[in-house]
């Protein structure tokens, strides 16, 4: 429609040219009879109104194409942030700044804007800081910058997911993103690349920010997945999101088989598709992230066949427990579980490495997580499967740091009571890393070398 008027407009500018050139160029307006002199004028005149029309339909065509309704805004996952605040400024004529609005109850690193009721966005300007649990700031308000420029108008999720900076995919992949505005329902699809073919595997209904897989992972190959929002009743909103990629192995000289503390995640509300809170981050040996969030020894020891086996690990650590302790399970019954998981490992042919359970903070995590109250005397079954893991012929003690004089996981170590955040898993994966290089070189060497293939 547009280029239509446009069109038109110009075929009426051209018409008044032709108009003006077939009149005689020796003639001087002044010698002309006075019919044609008007005639002339008026041919000007209707050239210049046409021209101007032209302009201003020139002009409206540009505004129109960079005008935008919404931006996309992302940023990088501040260590023991449990909410974003993001800050709408808009520069005044006299060069001062004036707030807009602030929203501080972002729970991702990034945030979806409609800009309707802001006027143009050539004036308008984004600011984020981190938030702690009780939503006091953690650092000032980053520099302003300006929103035009940033994505505009996505009709899609933005995908955070990290594999590709990860040296291995976990086992259990968790898929995130950064949802339409008011969007809090999605489907995730994931596929296997087969040649030329994507071969479906699953369909995954998630809520606003993130969903866990509980399927595992074990063939080879590489393996696509997207994101999109639905409504209750599974009704597309928006289109598919661009495709994440994460690659399967078929060999891993090095995994790590645990619950969520090895699986990864922290400050609440960061799942483990963030390198962040993954200890693994922080061990430079390449290792095969076997981690499931919330299981017990007895689920450790039932998925050893189906989740080990697949990757021929020359090493396997193993860390456990926490969520037997926490719940009533008593520390005998976790051993045995533990001692048979050291049995079958013998039986393949692995090394298992046990790592120490680590404590917890009851008070915290009651008062900020659904979950149920451990027993009162949740510490000395951690201390009877704690007992048991130095003696084993390779363990390495990573509970004892992080713990308080009375026992319990120390404060400033943990945002939830029960998962350690950014400094407790950087301890447990550079101590993991010593014990690697110094106990099991050669190993190390080898899950480097194919790392790097």
């Amino acid at each position: 429609m547009r280029l239509g008027i446009f069109g038109r407009s110009v075929g009426m500018l051209l018409a008044a040219c032709t108009m003006l050139t077939i009149l005689p160029a020796e003639a001087a307006v002044k010698n002309l009879p006075r019919h044609t002199a008007q005639a002339r004028g008026e041919a000007e005149r209707a050239m210049q109104e046409i021209t101007e029309q032209v302009e201003r339909e020139h002009a409206q065509m540009v505004s129109q194409e960079e005008r935008i309704s919404s931006v996309l805004l992302h940023w990088q996952p501040y260590p023991a942030a449990v909410r974003y605040a993001v800050q709408l400024t808009e520069s005044m004529p006299d060069g001062t700044m004036r707030v807009r609005e602030t929203m501080d109850r972002v729970y991702t690193t990034g945030l979806h804007l409609p800009l309707a009721g802001y006027g143009t966005a050539d004036h308008l300007y984004w600011s984020v800081r981190p938030l702690d649990y009780d939503g006091a700031p953690l650092t000032a308000w980053s520099v302003p910058r300006p929103v035009r420029g940033e994505k505009a108008d996505p009709t899609a999720p933005v995908l955070t997911t990290e594999y590709a900076d990860m040296a291995y995919a976990p086992l259990y992949p968790v898929y995130s993103w950064i949802p339409l505005a008011g969007q809090t329902v999605h489907e995730v699809e994931v596929y296997r690349r087969e040649g030329t073919y994507d071969r479906y595997i699953h369909t995954l209904r998630a809520g606003e920010y993130d969903v866990y897989d509980d399927e595992p992972f074990t063939v080879p190959g590489t393996y696509v997945y997207h994101v999109r929002a639905v409504t209750a009743a599974g009704k597309p909103l928006s289109n598919w999101s661009n495709y994440g990629t994460f690659t399967v192995a078929d060999r891993t000289p090095i995994a790590a088989l645990g619950d969520s503390i090895t699986h990864g995640g922290g400050a609440i509300t960061v799942p483990p598709s963030y390198r962040l809170y993954d200890w693994e981050t922080y061990c430079t040996v390449p290792i095969k992230n076997l981690g499931h969030s919330g299981d017990t020894t007895a689920e450790l020891l039932a998925r050893f066949e189906r989740d080990v086996l697949p990757f021929s690990p020359r090493v396997l650590l193993i860390m456990g427990g926490v969520n037997d302790y926490r719940s009533g399970i008593f520390g005998a019954e976790s051993v045995r579980n533990l001692a048979a998981l050291r049995d079958k490992c013998k039986m393949y042919g692995i090394t298992p490495i046990f790592l120490t359970v680590t404590p917890i903070r009851p008070a915290m995590m009651t008062a900020r997580m659904t979950i149920t109250t451990p027993p009162a005397d949740w510490w000395a079954h951690r201390d009877y499967i704690n007992h048991w893991v130095v003696q084993q012929e390779y363990s390495l003690d990573v509970s004892t740091v992080l713990s308080d004089e009375n026992g319990e996981l120390e404060a400033g170590y943990t945002t939830d009571g029960l998962h350690p955040d950014l400094a407790g898993k950087k301890y447990i994966g550079e101590r993991v890393d010593a014990y690697l290089r110094t106990h099991f070189a050669y190993a190390s060497g080898e899950a480097a070398k194919r790392v790097q293939k």
